[in-house]
């Protein structure tokens, strides 16, 4: 790989797909931060829709020093700044971006202080965290200290202090279980939620780090994912009505209280209506999960281990946004089942029209049946008739032929051969008409 991040390619390989080295990477993308103590960070995630990286490039080159950034060096949506005094680091994910300043702690905000002033101290120009383009939904300080983990309940006493009167949930973490993280998740005039982490003086860069990052991905996922609960506890009620419709729907179709294009057009209503809140927050319901299986993730990373007397964050989750995630899962749950209920509905109204339809059909084939039933007597009848009057000419044709030979002398009697000869013109006639509509049934 060259210095660029780019796969150099091999001859004894086939060719590079595409996306292998941006796939690669992904595992690179956003390394943890390598912290010094004691140190302050300063964390702030707003939600980006709307906001271009163009706005965001602008706003970063407010900061000292970085006027020649350009848009290009934000492509990977990570991006690490060395300022003066501190560093800052930018990450851009799917609906949040995040703002994390690294800098020291000012000796009147560690250890020891009570409910200490922080924001004065802040090395960043201005109300430049004001102008951060986008929607904040998490803001932490989080102050890393050096403390003696040896005895964890004196600690803990002087970081309460830190936190005023606020009550705290605290937990040893980590492996070795050599760090103390405490906070109280109380959000301050300032618009920040404060958290305080007390490590042993050999705690590396990196594991601080690494602290830091799991801490505030906790924090900033616990709130993402109650994005949707205010959408879930609005759409009670609108389900609520709707599942009474199909009851009442459901009712009215078995008792048949109402003729099925009425019942039709209520259950095509109601799944239009069902089907738009589903589009709507489908998604919002599947980020929600997902976000807290993330914030499951890294609760336990934190490796907690419990202080007597005090919560652990862990406990903290279960007893407080536990109930309000299986809100929101309840919901999801429930839409998916009222669309698939209505779906059974409509199968059943369907399957009513269908035997209705089937009947009205065997009712018309009986009405036709008997038509051609009716018809085939009156071609019978007819066909009599026929026979008769085709008869009737045939004899008097003959009478006529017979009174002429007489006339011209043939000693014959007409009207006696004209008798003779009725029966045998009449089944003459019967057996051409029969020969002829046995011709006609054959060639249909």
């Amino acid at each position: 790989m060259n210095p660029s991040g780019n796969l150099i390619p091999h001859d004894w390989l086939p060719p590079n797909d595409p996306q292998r080295a941006l796939l690669h990477n992904v595992v690179h993308s956003r390394p943890s931060q390598r912290i010094r103590l004691p140190a302050l960070v300063v964390y702030v995630a707003v939600f980006n829709d709307g906001v271009t990286l163009e706005q965001e490039c602008e706003h970063l080159r407010r900061l000292p020093s970085q006027e020649a950034l350009v848009i290009g060096h934000l492509q990977d949506n990570f991006l690490r700044l060395r300022l003066q005094d501190c560093s800052l680091r930018w990450e851009r994910h799917t609906e949040f971006t995040s703002y994390s300043l690294v800098q020291h702690l000012p000796e009147v905000a560690r250890l020891g202080a009570t409910d200490p002033e922080l924001h004065s101290f802040l090395a960043l120009p201005e109300d430049w965290l004001a102008g951060i383009p986008g929607r904040t939904f998490a803001a932490v300080k989080l102050a890393m200290v050096h403390g003696d983990l040896n005895r964890p309940v004196e600690t803990l006493a002087l970081a309460r202090n830190w936190f005023g009167e606020n009550p705290v949930v605290a937990s040893l973490i980590g492996r070795d279980s050599n760090s103390l993280a405490v906070t109280d998740f109380m959000l301050r005039d300032s618009g920040f939620e404060r958290m305080l982490v007390i490590s042993p003086t050999e705690t590396s860069e990196t594991r601080a780090g690494r602290i830091s990052q799991r801490l505030l991905e906790l924090e900033t996922y616990r709130l993402a994912a109650l994005r949707s609960l205010p959408a879930a506890k609005q759409l009670a009620p609108e389900l609520a009505n709707a599942e009474q419709q199909l009851v009442e729907i459901t009712a009215q179709l078995e008792i048949k209280a109402a003729s099925e294009q009425e019942l039709l057009d209520r259950l095509i209503s109601l799944a239009v209506s069902i089907e738009r809140a589903n589009v709507k927050l489908m998604y919002r319901f599947a980020a929600t999960h997902a976000y807290d299986k993330i914030m499951t993730q890294r609760i336990t990373e934190l490796r907690e281990q419990a202080i007597p007397g005090t919560p652990t964050i862990c406990e903290f989750m279960g007893r407080r946004l536990s109930p309000a995630i299986a809100t929101v899962e309840a919901t999801a749950q429930r839409m998916v089942s009222l669309s698939e209920r209505i779906s059974q509905t409509s199968a059943l109204l369907r399957t009513r029209v269908d035997i209705m339809a089937e009947a009205q059909n065997q009712q018309l084939l009986e009405k036709l049946t008997r038509g051609q039933e009716l018809q085939l007597r009156l071609q019978s009848m007819v066909e009599g008739l026929s026979i008769a009057a085709i008869s009737y000419y045939v004899v008097s044709l003959l009478l006529y032929a017979a009174k002429a030979g007489k006339a011209a002398g043939l000693p014959i009697h007409p009207e006696l051969i004209t008798g003779v000869m009725i029966p045998i013109i009449i089944w003459a006639v019967w057996y051409v008409t029969r020969r002829i509509h046995d011709k006609v049934i054959k060639l249909d």
